[in-house]
């Protein structure tokens, strides 16, 4: 799985998070409806979410937490470091005829 720079993850929150208390302020405002909503875009799309409060939410994890547990965190269950090798199955000979057949 590749992730973002956190650099960049952190400044696109913060630019998500300043446009969404302009909006707030001036819910009436085309242009800054439509920046807020830039920005939420674009932390969705970063984040691989579909929804901008998803994506903030995720974006917080992801800063908050360490490269290698952030992946655990997404899948909700523990990685393990096992190898598990996937092939044929592995049948056993044995011997079918019955003890008095012998």
């Amino acid at each position: 799985m590749l992730l973002p720079a956190k650099a960049e993850v952190a400044r696109q929150l913060r630019r998500y998070r300043a446009w969404e208390r302009v909006m707030l302020a001036s819910p009436g405002d085309r242009t800054v409806r439509a920046t807020f909503e830039d920005s939420g875009y674009t932390l969705c799309v970063l984040m691989g979410k579909r929804c901008a409060r998803e994506a903030a939410e995720a974006a917080e994890r992801y800063l908050r937490s360490s490269v290698g547990s952030y992946p655990q965190e997404q899948n909700g269950r523990p990685r393990t470091t096992a190898v598990v090798h996937r092939g044929p199955p592995v049948t056993v000979a044995v011997d079918r005829r019955s003890p008095a057949g012998r």
